[in-house]
C-alpha cells in the first residue's frame, strides 16, 4: 500500500487539526480523544466507545470489561494476528484455539457449539470458560447471527460473553448492524495500515453499557477513578490526542475509502474470472474448483464486507510471491503460522494436524494490493502478472 495518496490529499487538514491540539497543550485524553469516542460509537451504532492507546490495548481493555479474569478460558481463532490470543493470556486467561470456517476463515460457530457442549457435558457449566472473541478477518464480520444463537440457544445460556476482534473491520456490518455493536464489548485498531488509520498507535473499545465504558476509562488509566487513587490494577492505555485529531479528520472520509475498497475488490474479482484463473464469486459461495491456481475466500450475503485486506488463495504461493516481488508488485502473507502451532503456545499442546483449515490456509493465502487510492490500471497489472506466473 502508498500511505503518502492519502496524505497527499488530506496534508492540510491533518497539519491544521495536529496544529490544534498543540495549541491547546492538552496532549492527553481530553477533548479530541472525547470527541472520537462520540463519533466512533455514532459510527458502530454502539452506545459508547472508549479510546486507548493501541488495538492490543484495546483487546485486553475489551477482554477484562467483559470479565475475564485469571484461570479463565476464552475461545478464539487459530488464523488471526498474535494479539488476538496475546490479550487473552495477558488477562490471565488461557486461549482455546478453534479452527475456522473454511469458505471466508472466520471462527467457525458450528465448531464453537461443539466445543461448548463437549465441555458442558463435562460440568454444568462451561468450565471457566467466560467469553467468545470472534475476528471480523480482513474486514467481513464473523457469523454473528450464529454466535448470537450459541449464547442464547433455546433460552439455554452457555454463560459466555461475546467479545468482537474488530482490529480490522471499522465500518463493517452483519445484517445491517455495524461490527463493534455486537458483543458485550468490541475492540477496533488504528495501526497506520487500518481502513481507518493513525499516524501511530490507538486503538478504541465500543460497548453499549455505559458502566462497562466507565470500567475501561479506569483500567486505561491504572485503574483510577480520579488522580492518584486507585480501586483495582489497570495499566498505562490512554490515547494521545494528537492521534485521536488525525483520526478525526480521517473519519470523514472512511464511508468513502471502504466503497473504493469494496470497488477495487469486485474489479479484482472481476478480472480473475476474466482470466480464466478463478471464477465469480455468487451468494456468498464460492463455484471455484479446488484445482484452480487462485480461488477467492468466501463472502457472506449478510456482511458488508470492508476489505481491509483483498485475500486469494493461491497454489505454490510462495513461488507467486517471489514472482510478484520481482515485478516491484507489493503482497503479504496473513497468517504464515497459525497461532496454535506458534511456539509461545507450546504450553497449550496442539500440535501440526490439530485444526487443519487453519493450517491449509496458512500455505495458501495471500494479500494482495488494497488501498483506497489503488487504481484500475495497477489493479489490472497484478491479475496479468499473476495470469503470467501461471501460464
Amino acid at each position: 500500500m502508498d500511505l503518502r495518496r492519502q496524505y497527499d490529499g488530506l496534508r492540510a487538514e491533518v497539519l491544521a487539526a495536529i496544529a490544534r491540539v498543540c495549541d491547546s497543550q492538552s496532549f492527553i485524553l481530553g477533548p479530541e480523544v472525547e470527541a472520537l469516542e462520540r463519533e466512533i460509537a455514532a459510527l458502530t451504532g454502539a452506545a459508547c466507545a472508549v479510546g486507548c492507546a493501541s488495538g492490543t490495548e484495546a483487546l485486553w481493555l475489551a477482554l477484562v470489561a467483559a470479565g475475564v479474569k485469571p484461570g479463565d478460558s476464552v475461545i478464539t481463532t487459530a488464523f488471526s494476528f498474535f494479539a488476538s490470543a496475546s490479550a487473552i493470556v495477558r488477562a490471565g486467561a488461557t486461549p482455546v484455539f478453534v479452527d475456522v470456517d473454511p469458505g471466508t476463515l472466520n471462527l467457525d460457530a458450528a465448531l464453537v457449539r461443539s466445543q461448548l457442549q463437549d465441555r458442558q457435558l463435562r460440568t454444568k457449566r462451561p468450565e471457566n470458560l467466560s467469553a467468545i472473541l470472534p475476528v471480523h478477518l480482513y474486514g467481513q464480520c464473523a457469523d454473528m447471527d450464529a454466535f448470537d444463537r450459541i449464547v442464547h440457544e433455546d433460552a439455554q445460556e452457555f454463560g459466555v460473553a461475546i467479545v468482537e476482534d474488530a482490529a480490522q473491520a471499522i465500518g463493517a456490518e452483519w445484517s445491517g448492524r455495524g461490527a463493534g455493536s455486537f458483543g458485550v464489548t468490541a475492540a477496533f485498531s488504528f495501526y497506520p495500515t487500518k481502513n481507518l488509520s493513525a499516524y501511530g498507535d490507538a486503538g478504541i473499545v465500543t460497548t453499549n453499557r455505559p458502566e462497562t465504558a466507565e470500567h475501561m476509562r479506569q483500567l486505561r488509566n491504572h485503574g483510577s477513578p480520579r488522580r492518584y487513587y486507585h480501586h483495582e490494577f489497570g495499566w498505562n492505555g490512554r490515547m494521545d490526542a494528537i492521534q485521536a485529531a488525525v483520526l478525526r479528520v480521517k473519519l470523514g472520509h472512511i464511508a468513502d475509502w471502504n466503497r473504493s475498497r469494496q470497488q477495487h475488490a469486485a474489479t479484482y474479482d472481476r478480472l480473475f474470472a476474466e482470466s480464466g484463473l478463478t471464477s465469480a464469486q455468487t451468494s456468498g459461495q464460492t463455484s471455484n474448483p479446488s484445482s484452480a491456481p487462485v480461488r477467492l475466500l468466501a463472502r457472506s450475503p449478510q456482511a458488508k464486507h470492508v476489505f481491509h485486506q483483498y485475500v486469494i488463495r493461491a497454489q505454490r504461493r510462495d513461488e507467486l510471491r517471489e514472482f510478484l516481488a520481482d515485478r516491484k508488485i507489493g503482497s503479504e502473507i496473513y497468517y504464515p503460522l497459525p497461532l496454535h502451532l506458534q511456539p509461545v503456545f507450546s504450553y497449550l499442546g496442539l500440535k501440526a494436524g490439530d485444526l487443519p483449515v487453519s493450517e491449509q490456509a496458512a500455505r495458501e493465502v495471500l494479500a494482495l494490493p488494497m488501498f483506497p487510492e489503488l487504481t484500475e490500471a495497477e489493479i489490472q497489472s497484478v491479475v496479468e502478472s499473476i495470469a503470467e506466473f501461471y501460464s
